[in-house]
Formats: C-alpha cells, sequence, structure tokens
C-alpha cells in the first residue's frame, strides 16, 4: 500500500472513531500551508464527512489569511463545515503579557495561538517526521491527556488501539497524523501535482507558511521581514511594551535591552546560535 492509500484508511480509520467516540465528524486542522493543502486533498479524496478548522495566529502573512478565506468560501459551499479560532490574546498581547520574545526553546505562541483548539474533538493534522527531530516523537494516533505520563503514543499502522480509544468517554481531545510519514519531497510533489488549492505564499519564494517572524525559520525571518517590514514594525512596537511591563513588575532587563528595536536585534540574533 503507497502513502497516500495509508494515509487514506487512516482517515477513514480517525472518521470512524470520530462518529463512535464523539458522535461528531472528523477535524481537519487547517494552516494554509502544503502539509494542510495535501490533508485535506486527501480527506476530500477518502470521502469522509469532516469538519475543517484553522487556528488565526494574528502574525501569519496577508496572502495566507486571504487564501484561507477563498478556501473556506469554497469549502463552505459544497457543504463542508469550516471554523476559525480566534485566539484569547494576539500574539502581540501575549509577547507583552508574557514579557519576554518566543524563542525555539520556549514557543508558548504556538501553545497559546495554535495549540489549544479543538478541544474534546478527534482531529487530523498535517504533522510529519521530517519536519524537526521533536515531531519524530509524534505518533500516527495520540491523546491529550493532561498528565505527560498518561498519554498515549501510537507510532505505527499496527499497534493496538484500544487503550487509545478506550477512554473517549471523558472527550479529551485526540490526535491523528494521517501524512506523518510523508518525506519533503513527497509532500511537495504531492502538493504541486495533485492538490486544489495553492497558497500564493509560496510563490513568494518562502517554503513554509507560518507567522512571520517564527523562530523556526532562522535566518529566513531577516528576509521575511524584508518582505513583511509592517511586521518588523509590529514586533519593535510590541518590545516596547514588553519592556515597560517588564519595568512595571520589577523584573530583571537585560543591559542590552534599552528600546524595542534592542530587543528585536538580540531578538534575531539569540535564535541563530
Amino acid at each position: 500500500m503507497d502513502k497516500e492509500q495509508k494515509a487514506i484508511e487512516r482517515l477513514k480509520e480517525a472518521a470512524d472513531i470520530s462518529l463512535s467516540c464523539y458522535g461528531k465528524p472528523l477535524i481537519i486542522v487547517y494552516s494554509g500551508g502544503k502539509d494542510s493543502e495535501v490533508l485535506l486533498e486527501l480527506a476530500g479524496r477518502s470521502g469522509i464527512n469532516f469538519e475543517v478548522n484553522h487556528s488565526h495566529t494574528t502574525a501569519d502573512a496577508p496572502q495566507t489569511v486571504y487564501h484561507i478565506r477563498k478556501v473556506f468560501k469554497d469549502l463552505e459551499e459544497q457543504g463542508i463545515k469550516c471554523g476559525i479560532s480566534y485566539p484569547k490574546m494576539s500574539m502581540w498581547q501575549l509577547i507583552i503579557h508574557k514579557c519576554f520574545p518566543p524563542t525555539r526553546l520556549i514557543r508558548y505562541c504556538c501553545t497559546s495561538l495554535k495549540e489549544n483548539n479543538c478541544g474534546n474533538r478527534m482531529i487530523a493534522t498535517g504533522v510529519r517526521w521530517s519536519e524537526s527531530v521533536k515531531r519524530k516523537t509524534r505518533g500516527i494516533y495520540e491523546d491529550t491527556h493532561s498528565n505527560k505520563d498518561k498519554r498515549i503514543v501510537l507510532m505505527n499502522d499496527n499497534d493496538e488501539k484500544r487503550r487509545l480509544f478506550e477512554r473517549c468517554q471523558i472527550q479529551a481531545k485526540t490526535i491523528c497524523n494521517p501524512i506523518i510519514d510523508f518525506t519533503n519531497d513527497e509532500i511537495w510533489d504531492f502538493y504541486n501535482n495533485e492538490c486544489q488549492y495553492k497558497n500564493p505564499i509560496y510563490d513568494l519564494g518562502f517554503t513554509r507558511c507560518g507567522c512571520i517572524g517564527c523562530p523556526m525559520a532562522n535566518k529566513k525571518r531577516n528576509w521575511e521581514f524584508e518582505i513583511f517590514p509592517k511586521y518588523k514594525h509590529l514586533y519593535i512596537m510590541t518590545f516596547d511594551k514588553m519592556l515597560e511591563a517588564r519595568k512595571a513588575k520589577g523584573l530583571e532587563i537585560r543591559e542590552s535591552w534599552k528600546t524595542g528595536n534592542d530587543v528585536f536585534d538580540w531578538w534575531l540574533q539569540n535564535d541563530r546560535r
């Protein structure tokens, strides 16, 4: 069985589990990036009943925001329920609240802006093992038990799934990652040749779709801020307010952090190391 068919079978199984345990359709988590486009295309081909949800981060590129609106309009015309989850705090409010910029090691932004949505549902994501070392610990099926020691991760299709789903009566969020074993080349090939929807952000030279200035983009962030200078201005203004918040709380401030611009320069340099 090829990977495309494997992914479709996983989606079918997840859809059945979702209806059985939650009484509701499977949710496809959609970012507008290549991985979620592939996932959306496969969900359509699988013939399952599904919904689509996007987590609005407030720091996505305008092209991505408009693209998602267009795709959702099209999907809703096809009778597919789509929803956008808005955060309690924007990226800018969150940085001021945390009093520290998000970094590769402290990625509180992902947790707050993207990962707390679709609670008490079965979801499918575009997470893949080849994306990062950290994601190699993710499984085809996962649950989100509040106690980390009791979380269950199934790494292959042959694992016994009973233990994962017998807790569904408590309505915790459960995750399926149907395309987890796709390589980068396989994703790009499927995206370019098979997907109906294409995010114009890639036409600008982007290879990833996410928040502008995300620390995970490493050295490419300087280039991102050249393309979207208003986001650089937003971060600097936010860092100015963050410094005021640190002073108000009596928190220690780095000697080099005199202004928001100083914090911004430190932020870019720090995450290159």
